[in-house]
């Protein structure tokens, strides 16, 4: 939340404002095959806490970077944040790893409701750290940031790396370009690059358009940013259920349509404070169907001899949509407004949602094969 609101104070133009948050999810798009290639060697478990530690550094470099005024440090900061972040989508695949097949959707829905303490603690840490130091108002943040890193490396040391868990060398290993080729895999990783590019580009622009350009105040954009994350993963708590009962298709049509909600909605916001938030939270929710309905089928896509390459091939399509979007989002806003980003979503979306329909008749309920 806080990186569009600092890119406005530090960023040269307007234009640039949201370029730190861009350079986080570049980092993300970057570092996906990498994180893939050292957890394959190293294992899960260190290859997390190699992250943790990355981010507690670029924690205090942020801080640093604040404290200085410059703008330049801050965006090498988000970006070695996206570095961490490309090992924590590695999160949900070792989740799926640890579970029998039928369960896989279980076990992505239940990494993304760790996702529930975010929407908490992370606008709270913004609203009750602001000001603390007087020359650096929002500095304290990312020292509390810093320690919480900490505390994640402390708490991965007790726990079981299950990775090795499962043979890599068995069974046969295709091309990854014969596994891309894949029906399923198409889908899969179309879900996942629109979710997270429609998502992006809303929430990257809602902050500086809440607080830069209508006038509210940080702790009305940290509520809505704040309903729109515990919309993400809240529903995680049945969204694995269901897509056991009602199968991947129709989850992932159900967050296409709700994503298209979300795009009207925000399209009538104005100054309308409660539509933003009715609108970041339909938003929240589409992502969490989608997004998750497409993780589940990749998993259909590949054997555990080729897992490591599909995931990162998917994660590396999905996150360098995200990044073209979050990029976009800063000017975007400042030249063509606010409406212009729904009506960009809703068109996406809506392309989506057509592809989907058409592949239908091939989405067997509640099974399917690569």
């Amino acid at each position: 939340m806080l990186g569009g609101i600092v890119g406005v104070s530090l960023a040269p133009t307007p234009a640039l404002a949201t370029l730190p948050i861009a350079l986080m999810v570049v980092g993300v798009a970057i570092f996906v095959i990498p994180a893939s290639i050292i957890m394959r060697r190293i294992g899960r478990k260190k290859g997390f806490m190699i992250a943790a530690f990355v981010a507690s550094l670029a924690s205090l470099l942020a801080f640093y970077a604040l404290d200085i005024s410059s703008f330049a440090l801050f965006c090498t900061a988000t970006l070695l944040f996206g570095m961490n972040r490309a090992f924590v989508q590695q999160y949900r695949f070792a989740a799926v790893e640890s579970v029998n097949k039928e369960f896989a959707g279980r076990a992505v829905s239940f990494v993304l409701v760790g996702g529930l303490f975010a929407a908490f603690l992370g606008p709270e840490i913004a609203k009750r750290t602001e000001g603390l130091l007087e020359n650096n108002i929002y500095g304290a943040a990312f020292l509390v940031v810093s320690v919480l890193y900490i505390l994640v490396i402390l708490i991965l040391a007790f726990m079981e790396d299950v990775s090795f868990a499962k043979n890599t060398k068995s069974g046969p290993t295709r091309p990854l370009l014969e596994i891309i080729k894949q029906r399923n895999f198409g889908i899969a990783a179309m879900a996942g690059a629109v979710s997270f590019a429609a998502m992006t580009l809303v929430m990257t622009a809602t902050p500086i358009q809440l607080n830069e350009i209508s006038g509210f105040e940080l702790v009305h954009s940290a509520g809505v940013i704040q309903g729109h994350i515990i919309a993400m993963y809240l529903p995680s708590l049945f969204t694995g259920i269901l897509l056991e009962r009602l199968g991947i298709f129709r989850i992932m049509v159900s967050g296409a349509i709700i994503l298209l909600g979300a795009m009207f909605v925000g399209y009538f916001s104005g100054l309308n404070l409660t539509l933003y938030w009715i609108a970041l939270v339909l938003l929240g929710l589409g992502w969490n169907l989608l997004f998750v309905g497409g993780t589940v089928l990749l998993t259909h896509t590949h054997n555990e001899s080729e897992r490591f390459k599909t995931q990162a091939a998917n994660d590396f399509i999905v996150f360098g949509t995200q990044a073209v979007a979050s990029f976009s989002a800063g000017s975007l806003l400042f030249i063509s407004g606010w409406q212009l980003i729904t009506v960009i979503g809703f068109t996406v979306v809506l392309a989506t949602f057509v592809i989907l329909l058409t592949q239908r008749q091939k989405f067997p309920t509640g099974q399917v094969s690569a």
